[in-house]
């Protein structure tokens, strides 16, 4: 951590001098002075100790506790610590508690979170977390890293045109929940091993931004002024459920608030949100986290407040912990002596904090004796961690189009032309809330490992492409070449924090390059799309030249490996689009600031995500294609289930088709079931398909605002050619077939619903089932066919 590292010298050899660095911790058994407190009693619960050691502080001292740089306290032997450290898709060195050196030179980059989360596999998404969580732990013992990251993004992906939604899952809440669980799981959990209460940790994540944060700065609008208007419905079910499986399921120590204002009230100085839901009906066993300067926003930018003690006592009231800045360190104390918070509020805010450390093991004395103190700079860029970075991009990889073309034949591919902005790539790759990378293989170096003979040309100066120069010589590189890959696409230049996108098209002249080189070419073109949002490719689509096209999101260090062995076939892609690709014109008539998701004929308003949008895509979402073809069947699922209420509830009902019950009147315990289905490989050759399991629910008047469809499951099988395997996805009622009413109520419909099996895009395969009420029966939820 660059505020508490100590420098020695490890080793010296000849004129070598590598500096190495000592972790910080508390309760230092060698030290008598410090080590015989109850707090350093590890025999004691969390609880107790840092109750112990909070009113051992003056309130100057715990003042200055309450921010990312924490000062310590080393009269009673406790360091300083930096909490901020980030970890979206490897250990990064954004946040001031992690630095790179020497000893660490890099660590494992694996692509951004929107393409790993194309692959659907939650299996992936853990053990990813698990490598970062390892790397992370062994940067701190070379005293390099902090154990508390502020990561995962888990906002839903709203408008394409966010520039963050390369840090995000994608559009739907449900896969959003499921990385965000998955990944906080491999980040946090000791031996993998599931969280309870109070449980260690191997490092500390943080849910973050929290909520309905999808805006950064839209043609002048930005983040710190914006204020998010939602309704109690699309709270409930778009914005609120990621971060409601991070805390519920994923046990996350730690939620950020974010920036804007939720309907009028900044997300940091609102209890109802922070006191109220995050730790009130969720449970979170953590702390929660200011964004960077929140609190100073709101004081200085909108005003909010008359003084910057108001500010920081609106906060902790709250419910705010911890300040990513300076404010609560510099007010608290004033805000305190005014009475204008109580420093009771002060200490338990503390106290939480001081458990989250306690359960990482700071308090526990020197980490070398202590689970994870053999970890080593040797435990970072291993090759099974970089392995799993390669595959997690070739996993991600979407196959949008293909008429044949894909894969390439190595045989036959004598000399390619490999052209482009993003064709010779290496930092684009790594996308944002990077570290430095193991190593880079652009896609220019992956393809030269398949061709002997390969003519690079960039065919603009950078991604912006503003002028036409270049173009020529990738024309004449196409007409000579047997193959023509052409990556294409956006950088931190056009979406990044900070910057939305103000339109979907391609910048600058890149439509040209590619239509020009297309025309030119004498081989298959293959288009290669390399961008985090989506975007407006429609013009390629009569171009019969461009024989596939392929989207790779920012995939990571081993990018340009991953994607010269899709279009070589050495993998066969089964990566589905995350986003839905929308026409440049619904960036014309929808403006960003528009919250709604749910389309509204009135005010021609289209919706948003495929749950609501009701215009034409380019790509739906869920769309990708393989090498090989599958077939699916349902091999067994429930004709009917009966619904059982609680106590007195059943007179309240009729039990009429489209009459909607409240869910806290349902018994919801053990109210679930199994859909296997069958996936059969009928093509040429083995490969993973992705089985997506979307819902439609009966119309109802008493919910309006339904989706047009609503993704419920997913899994990702293996499946050789001429194989069939078995996949089975649980369903629980309550949680997973319910609808969310105006004011914000979960209801389940009764009648006849409906599961498809498969994309919007594929053949799908339809399964009807009854919901009814029981009456008087008994729990049994289910009569299976």
């Amino acid at each position: 951590m660059k505020t508490q590292a100590s420098f020695a010298l490890c080793s010296l050899l000849l004129f070598l001098v590598v500096p190495c660095n000592t972790q910080q911790f508390a309760c230092d058994k060698n030290d008598p002075n410090t080590s015989q407190f109850p707090f350093c009693n590890t025999s004691l619960s969390y609880e107790v100790r840092a109750e112990d050691l909070v009113p051992r502080l003056t309130l100057q001292e715990k003042v200055q506790q309450l921010v990312n740089k924490a000062s310590g306290i080393s009269r009673l032997g406790v360091p300083a610590y930096e909490w901020w450290s980030e970890a979206l898709h490897g250990v990064s060195n954004l946040g001031p508690g992690t630095r790179f050196n020497a000893t660490v030179p890099g660590a494992t980059s694996f692509p951004a979170v929107i393409l790993s989360a194309a692959s659907f596999n939650a299996t992936l998404w853990f053990k990813m977390g698990q490598v970062v969580s390892t790397e992370a732990r062994a940067m701190y013992n070379a005293g390099l890293a902090g154990l508390t990251y502020w990561s995962p993004n888990v906002n839903v992906f709203r408008d394409p045109r966010w520039g963050r939604g390369q840090e995000t899952p994608g559009e739907d809440p449900l896969v959003v929940s499921r990385y965000a669980v998955n990944y906080v799981r491999g980040l946090q959990e000791v031996d993998g091993e599931a969280n309870s209460t109070n449980d260690k940790l191997k490092v500390s994540s943080c849910c973050k931004h929290y909520t309905a944060y999808d805006l950064d700065n839209w043609k002048g609008v930005d983040r710190f002024h914006f204020d998010a208007k939602v309704t109690k419905q699309d709270l409930e079910d778009t914005y609120q459920p990621p971060f409601k499986s991070c805390v519920e399921e994923g046990h996350v120590s730690s939620v950020m608030c974010s920036y804007n204002r939720v309907n009028g009230i900044p997300t940091c100085a609102d209890p109802d949100l922070l006191k109220g839901i995050v730790r009130g009906q969720w449970g979170l066993d953590g702390y929660i986290v200011s964004d960077c300067d929140s609190i100073e926003v709101y004081y200085n930018a909108i005003h909010y407040t008359a003084t910057p003690e108001d500010a920081v006592a609106l906060a902790l009231k709250a419910g705010l912990n911890m300040n990513c800045g300076d404010y609560l360190g510099k007010y608290t104390t004033n805000a305190v002596n005014l009475k204008k918070v109580d420093e009771s509020i002060v200490d338990q805010a503390l106290i939480y904090n001081y458990i989250v450390l306690m359960r990482l093991g700071f308090f526990d004395g020197n980490p070398n004796s202590l689970p994870f103190g053999n970890l080593g700079p040797s435990d970072v860029c291993s090759d099974d961690h970089q392995l799993l970075a390669l595959d997690a991009a070739k996993q991600g990889v979407v196959l949008l189009d293909n008429n044949g073309a894909l894969p390439l034949s190595q045989t036959n591919t004598n000399n390619l032309a490999v052209i482009g902005p993003n064709a010779n790539a290496t930092t684009v790759m790594i996308s944002n809330y990077a570290g430095i990378p193991c190593r880079y293989t652009s896609p220019l170096q992956g393809l030269q490992k398949y061709v002997s003979m390969v003519t690079y040309e960039a065919g603009c100066g950078d991604v912006k492409c503003s002028n036409q120069t270049l173009i020529e010589p990738a024309v004449q590189a196409a007409a000579a070449a047997d193959a023509v890959v052409v990556v294409v696409g956006l950088d931190q230049s056009i979406e990044a924090e900070g910057l939305d996108r103000v339109n979907l098209t391609l910048p600058g002249y890149q439509t040209k390059l590619v239509t020009d080189v297309a025309n030119a070419a004498s081989g298959t073109v293959i288009l290669v799309v390399m961008a985090a949002g989506p975007i407006d490719i429609s013009f390629t689509k009569n171009m019969s030249k461009i024989g596939g096209v392929l989207w790779v999101g920012y995939p990571g260090q081993a990018g340009g490996d991953a994607i010269a062995q899709v279009i070589f076939g050495d993998y066969n892609p089964a990566g589905r689009s995350p986003f839905t690709w929308y026409p440049q014109e619904y960036a014309d008539k929808v403006p960003m600031t528009d919250m709604n998701m749910r389309a509204n004929t009135t005010t021609k308003f289209p919706g948003r995500t495929y749950r609501f949008y009701t215009g034409k895509s380019i790509y739906e979402f869920g769309h990708g294609l393989s090498y090989t073809s599958f077939s699916k069947f349902i091999i067994s699922a429930p004709s009917t289930i009966l619904i059982p209420l609680k106590q007195n509830y059943n007179i309240l009902y009729a039990n009429s088709v489209g009459e909607a019950i409240d869910v806290s009147s349902i018994n919801c315990n053990n109210l679930k079931f199994n859909l296997v289905i069958g996936v059969k490989n009928n093509g040429p050759m083995n490969g993973s398909h992705v089985v997506l399991l979307f819902w439609k629910p009966p119309s109802s008047g008493g919910v309006t605002g339904a989706p047009n469809l609503q993704l419920v499951g997913f899994e990702r099988v293996e499946v050789n050619r001429g194989k069939t395997q078995t996949v089975t996805i649980s369903l629980d009622v309550c949680k997973e077939l319910t609808l969310v009413d105006a004011e914000g109520k979960r209801k389940l419909v009764i009648g006849q619903h409906t599961l498809f099996v498969g994309s919007s895009s594929e053949h799908q395969v339809r399964h009807h089932f009854v919901v009814r009420q029981a009456g008087n029966a008994t729990v049994e939820g289910f009569v299976s066919m």
